[in-house]
C-alpha cells in the first residue's frame, strides 16, 4: 500500500512537473513572439517565422499576392489560376478558382484583398475584372464600376480601408478608388505635377492617417499621397530620395501601426523598410532559396497584428515574418 502511494505520488509530481513545464514554454514562446513583433513596432527589421508552400500534391507556382483575413492567409497562386487558403500555421485548408473566363475563373488573378465581412476581393489582370468570393471561396458577383467610362483595364494591386477599395490599374497608369458600391471617390495618375505621370503602378496601400502609397513600378520609385490625393513626397533609396533610384521593379507595399512602411523590390530581391519621412531604416533579402532570401519577390502584405506576410515568387512560397 505504501509502495503504491509513493507511485502515485511521484506520478502526481511528474505531471504537475509537465504541466508547469508546458506553461512557462507556453509564456516564454508568447514573450519571444511579442517581443519579436515589436521588432516592426519599434521600427526593426521583422523576423521570419515560417514559409507556406502549399501541400506536396498541390504546391504553389508563383504565389502574386497574400492576404489575411481573420485567421485564414489567402494567396492568389497564379500559375494555377487559382487561390490558395491557409490556416494560421501555414496548413492548407481549401482553395478555390480555375482557368477560365467565366464566374469564378481566373486568366491572371494577381492582387488579393479582404473586406470586414470577410468577402474575398481578386484582381485578375488579364480578364480586366475583379471577382468577389466569399469567405469559403464560393463566387458572389464582379465589383462592378458605377461608372463605364471609369471601367478598369488592367486592375494589379488592391487594398481596402474604410469601406474603400484601392485598386492599381496598371495599364491605364492611374490609381483609383471607390466605395464598395463602385462609385469612383478618387483618381491618382500623377506624382509631382501635371507632366510627372505614373507609369505602371503596381501596388497600393493605405496608413492609419490616410496618406495613400503608390509603388511606381515604371518608374522605379514610390510615392506618397495625402488622403486627397495631393503629393507628398517621393522614396526612391537614394540619400535624399532626389537622387538616382535604388529600387529596380518596386512592387508589393504595406504599413505597419508605426507607420513603417515596408517595399518589395522585384528584381534587387531585397525588401526595405522606411521610417514617416522616407528614410531607409532597414533592408533584407538578396537572390538565394536560403532562409531570409528572395527570388523575385512579389506581393507584401502587413495584418493589425504587425505580422507581416511576403510572396515569393520562383521560390513559391510565402514567408511569414513578426
Amino acid at each position: 500500500m505504501k509502495k503504491k502511494t509513493t507511485y502515485i505520488w511521484m506520478g502526481s509530481i511528474v505531471a504537475l512537473s509537465i504541466v508547469l513545464f508546458a506553461v512557462i514554454y507556453f509564456f516564454h514562446l508568447q514573450d519571444d513572439a511579442i517581443k519579436v513583433a515589436d521588432n516592426l513596432k519599434t521600427g526593426g527589421q521583422p523576423t521570419l517565422s515560417y514559409y507556406i508552400q502549399g501541400d506536396l500534391n498541390d504546391p504553389l507556382e508563383k504565389p502574386m499576392d497574400v492576404t489575411k483575413v481573420g485567421e485564414f492567409v489567402y494567396v492568389t497562386d497564379t500559375n494555377h489560376k487559382q487561390v490558395q487558403v491557409f490556416d494560421r500555421s501555414g496548413t492548407p485548408v481549401f482553395k478555390f478558382g480555375k482557368e477560365g473566363t467565366d464566374k469564378g475563373q481566373f486568366k491572371f488573378p494577381y492582387g488579393i484583398a479582404g473586406d470586414k465581412d470577410g468577402n474575398i476581393y481578386v484582381a485578375d489582370l488579364y480578364n480586366a475584372n475583379i471577382s468577389i468570393f466569399n469567405e469559403k471561396g464560393k463566387f458572389i458577383k464582379y465589383f462592378e464600376v458605377a461608372d463605364k467610362a471609369d471601367q478598369l483595364k488592367g486592375p494589379g494591386g488592391l487594398r481596402i480601408y474604410n469601406n474603400q477599395l484601392y485598386v492599381t490599374d496598371i495599364p491605364n497608369n492611374r490609381v483609383v478608388v471607390f466605395d464598395l458600391q463602385g462609385k469612383k471617390m478618387l483618381e491618382i495618375t500623377t506624382a509631382t505635377g501635371k507632366e510627372d505621370l505614373l507609369n505602371a503602378p503596381n501596388a497600393v496601400t493605405v496608413d492609419d492617417d490616410k496618406n495613400i502609397y503608390v509603388s511606381d513600378t515604371g518608374k522605379q520609385r514610390l510615392v506618397v499621397y495625402d488622403k486627397t490625393g495631393k503629393y507628398k513626397r517621393t522614396i526612391n533609396g537614394s540619400a535624399d530620395n532626389k537622387g538616382s533610384s535604388k529600387f529596380v521593379n518596386p512592387r508589393g507595399i504595406g504599413v505597419a501601426s508605426n507607420g513603417t512602411l515596408l517595399m518589395v523590390d522585384n528584381m534587387t530581391h531585397y525588401v526595405y523598410g522606411f521610417d514617416k519621412d522616407g528614410k531607409q531604416v532597414f533592408q533584407f533579402g538578396g537572390i538565394g532559396s536560403d532562409k531570409n532570401q528572395f527570388y523575385l519577390p512579389n506581393g507584401l502584405f502587413v495584418d493589425d497584428k504587425g505580422e507581416v506576410l511576403i510572396t515569393d515568387t520562383v521560390n513559391a512560397r510565402v514567408g511569414f515574418y513578426y
